[in-house]
């Protein structure tokens, strides 16, 4: 699973009151829906289980499904199964006197049929629309609509005015500045507004893993914005496999998803020339939502590959001498904004900024959320292609200065999170400290004392209790 499908993950996993079977199962009456989860949300293993079973019409035993997996891939096999049970995609049966036996549940498995055959009059993939030729968009104008509307909403994040949103958005909506609020990604004080620790790891994720993010905080505050989070998500997951540069229809769109073009407008990621008109256009990062594609981290560098631009910042623009010196060879007021965050720059050019990081600098990025890491991760991540060439791109003495600086401050580091222990056996231990390593929640683990901690624990505890239930059953 990528890293940005992972709040989504999440968000459909986790217990809540606002995601019970019911809801899975409208969910999954939209086969656009049932495609995208499972072209995104499952690993290898998963999709290969759901393949084989899909056309399969009587329950399958347990043990046929254990022949498919080599028997030391026993872990893997209880993840992908614990994984599937959890989306209610696989229904465990157990009947008296007859052996245990899996299936998977309609209506996904009807609408992954339709889906991969095309077959049906569902509609879920979009209605196109037959637009007048003269109201036509090109790519290249919903490209240029996107890149503006998505570095104006980072801009915002960064503190810097310089960066303009399109003639068509105007200026950043309420909404859209309530959302970052929401979510923690800015710290609003009267008028200052300013990056918080998770906003600056935000602005460092690559383009499609930040409209994810942004995406789940939309989900998050469906409810109090008076939506249906199902028509939420069928909207989202539909947008993913529409087709760049083709309008689509409004006409069967619900109200909930009709105020949705509003909301997604502003952050670009749907255009219309007019709100009023009865169609819209998916921009470039509606149409990669459900993207395997690899990504790049940068902000810049996963737009200019989301856009199929080349310019100079994907490919490395920042330059930095062992003295702290720094040259920046971009021309972007976005990555100049962020660089303003922990450098003190002195000097721009048409194509080039020239400045120096300094304790107070640096410092200051520090007091604002900004951890040294994240500093030196970002200055990486842009290093120019002469500083790659080195053994180490940056220089040690800048490493270690930048983390000595961070350190004045700090004696110990505090993560919140939930220890696990008292596990019986080595047996116990080792499954879930495996699975929380998996899924990317396991801070620290004593394999001596049977202890690990995890800084999320509603996955941890579903699949102890799957594992439990499994148990259960087969002693």
């Amino acid at each position: 699973m990528s890293t940005s499908s992972i709040r989504l993950f999440e968000y459909l996993e986790t217990p809540r009151e606002s995601l019970p079977g019911t809801v899975f199962k409208r969910l999954y009456k939209q086969p656009s829906t049932a495609l995208a989860i499972f072209r995104r949300m499952l690993p290898h293993l998963a999709k290969s289980f759901v393949m084989a079973m899909l056309y399969i019409p009587r329950p399958l035993p347990v043990t046929d499904l254990e022949t498919w997996v080599r028997p030391g891939s026993r872990r893997e096999r209880d993840t992908a199964v614990g994984l599937l049970e959890r989306l209610q995609i696989l229904k465990r049966i157990a009947e008296p006197g007859k052996p245990r036996s899996y299936i998977l549940t309609n209506p996904f498995a009807a609408s992954l049929r339709l889906a991969l055959t095309g077959a049906g009059n569902h509609k879920s993939f979009g209605v196109p629309s037959n637009a007048r030729l003269e109201d036509s968009t090109t790519v290249a104008q919903l490209d240029g609509f996107a890149r503006s509307q998505w570095e104006g909403v980072l801009g915002y994040m960064v503190g810097s005015t310089a960066i303009g949103l399109s003639n068509e958005g105007g200026a950043l909506s309420p909404s859209v500045k309530h959302l970052l609020q929401y979510g923690g990604l800015v710290d609003v004080k009267g008028r200052n507004v300013d990056i918080t620790q998770d906003g600056f790891a935000f602005v460092l994720q690559e383009v499609n893993a930040q409209v994810w993010t942004i995406l789940v905080l939309y989900l998050e505050n469906a409810e109090h914005l008076g939506m249906d989070s199902v028509d939420v998500l069928s909207f989202l997951f539909m947008l993913g496999s529409l087709e760049l540069g083709q309008s689509y229809s409004k006409a069967n769109l619900t109200e909930t998803q009709l105020q949705m073009l509003l909301d997604l407008r502003d952050f670009g990621i749907i255009y219309q020339d007019n709100p009023e008109s009865d169609y819209y256009y998916p921009t470039r990062l509606a149409t990669t939502l459900t993207s395997d594609a690899g990504a790049l981290r940068s902000a810049s560098a996963g737009f200019d590959s989301a856009l199929g631009s080349s310019s100079t910042d994907a490919k490395g623009f920042v330059v930095i001498e062992t003295n702290y010196r720094l040259y920046a060879y971009t021309s972007s007021p976005l990555q100049i904004a962020i660089l303003t965050l922990f450098a003190r720059l002195s000097t721009r050019y048409p194509n080039m900024v020239a400045g120096k990081l300094t304790r107070e600098s640096v410092r200051r990025a520090i007091n604002m959320g900004i951890t040294g890491d994240q500093i030196i991760d970002f200055l990486y991540t842009h290093a120019h292609s002469q500083m790659r060439k080195n053994p180490n791109v940056l220089p040690p003495t800048v490493v270690d200065q930048i983390r000595l600086w961070q350190i004045e401050g700090e004696r110990m580091k505090s993560t919140v999170g939930f220890l696990f222990k008292d596990f019986l056996s080595e047996k116990e231990y080792e499954g879930p400290c495996q699975y929380a390593r998996d899924i990317g929640v396991l801070v620290w683990h004593n394999d001596a004392r049977r202890m690990f901690f995890v800084t999320r624990h509603e996955q941890i505890a579903m699949y102890l209790k799957s594992q439990k239930e499994r148990r259960r059953e087969g002693g």
